[in-house]
């Protein structure tokens, strides 16, 4: 089982950004994984990751066609899409 983190976001922030977190969340749990997805929309971030979600995670996906700030993610793991 991994611990997963996850950060999603689109231009408007509204309808991408939550279907592809529900996505995600679906695939984890399907899979055995545990996963948090932040989600970054119109109304700011829901769900944020803490300095522990970051810490204890094995990978960290993007699944963004924005701009994600990362420097909180130094070092970790990750994949973007």
């Amino acid at each position: 089982m991994a611990k997963i983190i996850a950060i999603t976001a689109c231009a408007t922030g509204i309808a991408h950004t939550f279907m592809a977190a529900s996505a995600l969340e679906k695939f984890a749990q399907n899979s055995g994984h545990e996963i948090k997805v932040e989600t970054q929309g119109s109304v700011g971030a829901k769900n944020a990751l803490t300095e522990d979600d970051i810490l204890n995670a094995d990978v960290l996906i993007i699944a963004a066609d924005t701009h994600v700030e990362m420097t909180r993610f130094e070092g970790k793991k990750y994949y973007e899409t």
